[in-house]
C-alpha cells in the first residue's frame, strides 16, 4: 500500500521504459523496507510460510495483523512490522538485506513499480478486469540514478511477479467488491469465510475435507485429488469459494441431491408454517 504523495500519476503499460536498479552498495539499500504497509496477497502467505516451515496458522499468528477494510469488510493480512520507529520489515537485516528474498511478496517484487486493477465493461455489457502500472518514487530511493534499463514486462519476468500475479489474479478481483448502499457489511462469519479461504490454507483444507464441503459442492474427482496434494490449487478453491460465497459469480455448483433435499426441507417448512397459521 502506498502513500498517494509517492506514486506518479502517470498510467504505464506493459511497454513503458524506465531505468531502475537496486543492490547493497546503494546509499539508500533496504529503506524502502520500512514504515510501510505491505498487504499480502494469498500466494505471498503460501510462499512465506512454506519457507519458514510453519503452518498457515503459525504464519498469521507470528507475522500478520489483519485490518478490515471499511467499504468491503473484507478482512486482509498485513506483514506485521518491527515495533522501533521506523517499523522495519521482520525479514531484513542490515547489511545483508532481505532474508526471505525469493519468497519475498510481490509488492516487494513490483518496487519501484506500483500495480492496480479497474473493473470495466465492454459493448455488450460484459464485465471485465483491466490491468495498469505506474511510478512508485520515493524521496530516499537512488535506484532511478542508477543505468539498468527495462520494460514493465521485463521487470516483471526478473523479479518473477508473473507467477505471482497469475496466482492472485482471481483474488484481486475480489478486491473490487464493495459493500452495497443501504445494505449491511459482511456478517462475522462471511468475514471469518473471507480470511480462512484467502490466507489460512490449513485450515480451509480442514474445512473443506472435514466437513459437508464434497457432499455439498460438486467439485470433479481429478479437482479432489489435487487439492489433497497441491496448495496452490487448493488456494484457487479458495477463491472460487469465496466468490460463490459472496454471490459475485457461479463458481461453484451444487450437487443436484442436496438442492432436492434443500427444496424438500423449505416445501416442509412453509407447509408446517402453514399448518400453524390455519390451526
Amino acid at each position: 500500500m502506498f502513500n498517494m504523495k509517492v506514486v506518479e500519476p502517470r498510467e504505464l503499460g506493459p511497454d513503458s521504459r524506465f531505468k531502475f536498479r537496486c543492490h547493497k552498495e546503494i546509499a539508500c539499500f533496504t529503506h524502502c523496507c520500512s514504515n510501510v504497509d505491505i498487504m499480502l496477497t494469498p500466494y505471498d502467505v503460501l510462499r512465506l510460510k512454506n519457507r519458514l516451515g510453519m503452518s498457515s496458522g503459525e504464519f498469521l499468528e507470528k507475522y500478520a495483523v489483519v485490518r478490515v477494510d471499511k467499504q468491503s469488510s473484507h478482512p486482509y493480512a498485513f506483514l506485521k512490522m518491527r515495533e522501533e520507529a521506523d517499523r522495519k520489515c521482520p525479514f531484513v537485516t542490515v547489511p545483508d538485506g532481505c532474508t526471505v528474498y525469493s519468497d519475498r511478496p510481490v509488492s516487494c517484487r513490483y518496487y519501484p513499480v506500483g500495480q492496480g486493477t479497474i473493473k470495466k465493461s465492454d459493448e455488450k455489457g460484459e464485465i471485465y478486469h483491466e490491468e495498469f502500472y505506474f511510478f512508485v518514487k520515493e524521496k530516499h530511493c537512488k535506484g532511478y540514478e542508477e543505468q539498468a534499463e527495462w520494460t514493465i514486462d521485463s521487470w516483471k519476468d526478473d523479479q518473477e511477479i508473473t507467477l505471482y500475479d497469475g496466482m492472485n489474479r482471481e483474488w484481486k478481483q475480489l478486491l473490487m467488491r464493495r459493500n452495497l448502499p443501504g445494505q449491511p457489511a459482511l456478517d462475522d462469519k462471511k468475514k471469518m469465510l473471507f480470511f480462512m479461504s484467502s490466507y489460512d490454507l490449513d485450515k480451509f483444507r480442514q474445512y473443506v475435507l472435514g466437513s459437508r464441503f464434497l457432499e455439498i459442492f460438486d467439485i470433479p474427482s481429478q479437482e479432489v485429488e489435487e487439492i489433497k496434494t497441491s496448495e496452490e490449487a487448493l488456494m484457487k478453491l479458495g477463491f472460487k469459494h469465496l466468490k460463490f460465497v459472496l454471490g459475485l459469480e457461479q463458481t461453484l455448483n451444487v450437487k443436484q441431491e442436496v438442492l432436492k433435499e434443500r427444496e424438500a426441507m423449505a416445501k416442509a417448512a412453509r407447509a408446517e408454517k402453514k399448518d400453524r397459521k390455519e390451526g
